[in-house]
């Protein structure tokens, strides 16, 4: 007589993450509770040493290792895991935040619609909500005036985060933008540092 199979065991998911992560209930649109079995647990955002360099009140986004760190005093960052673009479609740099937006209009660059012409109903914008790809919250990326077109930003796209899937922008949990949002200034200076300069920590 044959046994049952075995199921997998996953490891337990402790109980603070999974009130970092629930549901959202106080915002304009409902955000639900991120399934994190999706998601490598060491993208789950957290306190850490600062590994950047970089002087307090810095964005720096470790693209080889798919975290963004927000720098913070006495040698501390937070950091959280991202999703960033595919390849073909990344960017490194600096730039400064100059632009934020809670619940912010998507609109697709003309050359994405070019690609994919199912997106020409939102050429004058998609409205805010849980389904557009900029999610709760964005923060915009400019070089002096010029508007670079990137972002960082929301996503319920869990199974991204830790991946390159995207047309180039940063995007982060919802849970996670938000928590970022409410630490970032205007001003904020952002360091994208490409895959052959990754950070460790």
């Amino acid at each position: 007589m044959g046994t049952a199979p075995v199921a997998p065991v996953r490891s337990a998911i402790p109980d603070y993450y999974r009130q970092m992560y629930g549901p959202v209930t106080d915002e304009p649109y409902p955000i639900p509770a991120v399934d994190l079995r999706q998601i490598d647990p060491r993208f789950f955002r957290r306190e850490v040493d600062d590994p950047t360099g970089e002087r307090p009140g810095t964005i720096v986004v470790d693209t080889g290792a798919f975290f963004l760190y927000w720098t913070m005093p006495g040698g501390k960052a937070m950091r959280y895991g991202v999703g960033l673009g595919r390849e073909g479609f990344s960017w490194d740099g600096n730039a400064t935040i100059q632009l934020k937006r809670e619940w912010p209009t998507w609109t697709p660059p003309s050359e994405m619609i070019d690609r994919d012409p199912q997106l020409e109903k939102y050429r004058d914008g998609m409205e805010p909500g849980i389904q557009n790809p900029l999610g709760a919250r964005a923060l915009y990326l400019f070089q002096g005036r010029a508007d670079t077109l990137y972002r960082l930003h929301g996503t319920q796209e869990a199974y991204s985060i830790g991946h390159a899937v995207s047309s180039g922008c940063v995007r982060l949990l919802n849970q996670d933008i938000i928590d970022l949002f409410s630490r970032v200034p205007i001003g904020t200076r952002v360091v994208v540092r490409p895959p052959s300069a990754p950070l460790t920590s």
